[in-house]
């Protein structure tokens, strides 16, 4: 293997050129037109163009990865994650083409990557599963007699990929056919296959994954769990090792029930074995959820815990050597976490745009970064919603919540919401540190999670100066004893202030609103020296942007960037006695009359960018509070948009098939009577 084809994107295929070069292997990148200027294309020695937009067109097209092999002198290829990583017939196409393929045997993946062949050879195995149906019968009627059989609650999963698509609990039988047909259409277009299974469903378990290695040779071993129950939308955002409810004796259990599965399948390379585990019952029970025949994206908690670096040894094992180690040698040391960091409001609605300014956290061994980052920037709905992995490492689970915790605090991602804040308040809940954690985490504490984001009205205040100095620094403003006007748009209430330049250089401010008088120190953050020996993204991540404002005796640090969508919208980060983002309209200089209608009510938007593929109204229609008017495919999930309340459908202005962008009016409406 001298020449690497890595048939993905983003910040898999730099963590791939990272690994790569250390074993003096040359890279090649391959890219959509969107990501001609990605950060894995500069890095990689070659990059080849595969034309098109959507991953349709480009990353997901067998012949073109091909022929980017062929005529860059490729001799190797690397999946990656996602996209075609557990596509069987690409694997084929690959070693047809006279290539090393990275990853399991074509056939291997088939039997384990197909949800129900998966748990058939488990059973066989002697692996608990959760009782369910897998037979050849799709049908609704099949479904609707099986469901009645198993009796509830029952989870319908789409029988390839994963990734949380295709999945959907049922509690009431009036809820199995619509969940089926939601199912099966994200899966067909999430993997171009629709086929179902049901299975009992456990409503109160921890998700449990077992990292497991395998050679040519016939030696196969696990290296640890994950425990990756915080999730949201059946998708994981906080993933960590080891779990805090596996005990030596359950890792034991849980890592042999794993060997025996990829073995008896042929397994060769990195895989993992998904795992419910119901800490109700007796013993701890597990049952086996689904074998994901690819690296995984939290491969990252691995490598702190174990000190290895895993896709080092998929790139040894394709090349035919045996494993490194064997079981007796594995040593999992201290704690590892990771929290995936997407462009993503905090209600998970998916978000798009520009990344105006980035500046990640000061990185060590103990703290690593994953991700493709860069001021610049663009976040498209094409692709997914995770914009990198956050990881730390350290001797206990507090003091490794605590460092990532700080991590969180330390990055800058301006330009479009993310979930950085609510990550941060997530690690800190008292259930997370617990580690009681469940898969229902969210469902139970995200409302209480999110009303700790707020911005307090200091907070405000200080994000209203942010902006106010963002584009000249404090020297730069002269002192004068008129009252400057400042009006700022918050969340659609506008809040004025009087602010009053008392001294030159580090700005003294007194500010003014309604019969409260503030003193604000306004400085400079100072720059700090980039050391030569860092990534290139890091040179990007100067200070030009942030500023100190102590306020009231609380002291900020400020980062505030105008949006691509508005000059006058703005997105400030505040790190300090509360961590929080705001978006601020600035309407110093617009009329005070200003801002949304009375219309704006009466309308529905697209919350962000997107394929509307079902449109249930019609003009005429009476809808209800909580109705379902239409369904729009972002960021490979679909997300259905409801009546906000009753009301009459006045006109429908889109059709079904149509791509939307964020605040197109889709449905205007009148209220009922």
């Amino acid at each position: 293997m001298t020449r690497l084809l890595i048939a993905n994107r983003g910040e898999i295929a730099r963590r791939v050129v990272r690994t790569a070069r250390d074993m003096g292997i040359q890279t090649v990148a391959v890219y959509s037109d969107i990501d001609r200027h990605a950060l894995h294309v500069q890095e990689a020695d070659t990059a080849y163009a595969l034309g098109g937009a959507l991953s349709a067109d480009s990353y997901l097209r067998i012949e073109k990865l091909l022929q980017a092999a062929h005529a860059t002198g490729a001799d190797a290829v690397h999946p990656g994650y996602g996209f075609l990583s557990e596509n069987a017939d690409f694997a084929q196409a690959v070693l047809d083409a006279g290539l090393t393929w990275v990853g399991p045997p074509p056939q291997s993946i088939r039997t384990l990557g197909n949800k129900s062949a998966a748990k058939a050879l488990a059973l066989a195995q002697g692996v608990p599963c959760l009782p369910g149906y897998l037979g050849a019968d799709q049908s609704d009627a099949a479904f609707s007699a099986q469901a009645q059989q198993l009796g509830l609650p029952l989870m319908v999963k789409a029988v390839a990929g994963g990734g949380g698509r295709g999945m959907r609990l049922v509690t009431d039988m009036l809820q199995l056919l619509p969940a089926l047909h939601s199912a099966r259409s994200e899966a067909l277009a999430g993997f171009g296959h629709g086929d179902l299974l049901l299975e009992r469903a456990l409503l109160r378990p921890r998700h449990i994954e077992v990292q497991i290695m395998a050679d040519a040779h016939g030696h196969c071993i696990h290296l640890g769990e994950r425990d990756c129950s915080a999730q949201r939308r059946h998708q994981k955002i906080i993933e960590e090792s080891p779990s805090p409810a596996v005990s030596p004796a359950l890792r034991e259990q849980l890592g042999q029930a794993a060997i025996a599965l990829t073995r008896s399948a042929g397994y060769v390379g990195a895989g993992t074995v998904e795992f419910l585990l119901d800490n109700t019952s007796e013993g701890s029970a597990f049952y086996l959820m689904e074998v994901n025949t690819r690296l995984q994206v939290e491969h990252p908690v691995t490598e702190m815990c174990t000190g290895l670096d895993l896709v080092e040894w998929q790139l040894r094992i394709a090349r035919g050597e045996p494993l490194p180690l064997v079981q007796a040698d594995v040593r999992l040391q201290g704690h590892a976490i990771e929290v995936r960091l997407c462009a993503e409001d905090e209600h998970f609605t998916p978000q798009t745009g520009t990344v105006k300014h980035f500046a990640p956290p000061a990185l060590d061994e103990e703290l690593r970064f994953d991700h493709a980052l860069h001021t610049g920037a663009e976040v498209t709905p094409h692709y997914d919603a995770m914009l990198g992995k956050l990881i730390a490492h350290a001797p206990t689970r507090g003091e490794a919540i605590d460092r990532l915790s700080a991590g969180l605090q330390q990055t800058a991602v301006l330009g479009l919401p993310t979930n950085r804040a609510f990550l941060a308040a997530c690690l800190q809940h008292p259930v997370f540190v617990a580690g009681e954690a469940l898969i229902p985490f969210l469902a139970d504490h995200a409302d209480a999670i999110r009303a700790r984001l707020p911005a307090t009205p200091d907070a405000q205040t200080a994000a209203a100066l942010a902006v106010l100095y963002a584009q000249h620094p404090p020297a730069q403003h002269m002192a004068s004893p008129f009252e400057r006007p400042l009006r700022m748009g918050f969340a659609g209430q506008t809040q004025t202030w009087q602010a009053v330049v008392l001294e030159l250089g580090q700005a003294q401010v007194q500010v003014r609103q309604a019969d409260a008088t503030h003193l604000a120190r306004i400085e400079q953050v100072p720059v700090t020296p980039i050391a030569k020996n860092h990534p290139p993204e890091f040179h990007t991540a100067v200070a030009e942007h942030a500023l100190n404002i102590t306020l009231n005796g609380l002291r900020w640090q400020t980062r505030a960037a105008r949006t691509s969508r508005s000059p006058d919208r703005w997105h400030v980060q505040l790190e300090g006695v509360q961590s929080c983002e705001l978006w601020l309209t600035d309407q110093t200089h617009s009329a005070p009359d200003t801002g949304p209608n009375a219309q704006t009510a009466t309308l529905l938007r697209a919350p962000f960018n997107g394929k509307l593929i079902a449109l249930h109204v019609r003009e005429g229609d009476c809808v209800k509070q909580g109705d379902a008017l239409l369904v729009i495919e972002s960021m490979k999930l679909e997300h259905t948009l409801t009546a906000p309340r009753d009301a009459v459908v006045q006109s429908v202005l889109v059709s079904a098939g149509q791509q939307v962008g964020p605040g197109q009016v889709l449905v205007k409406w009148q209220d009922a009577e």
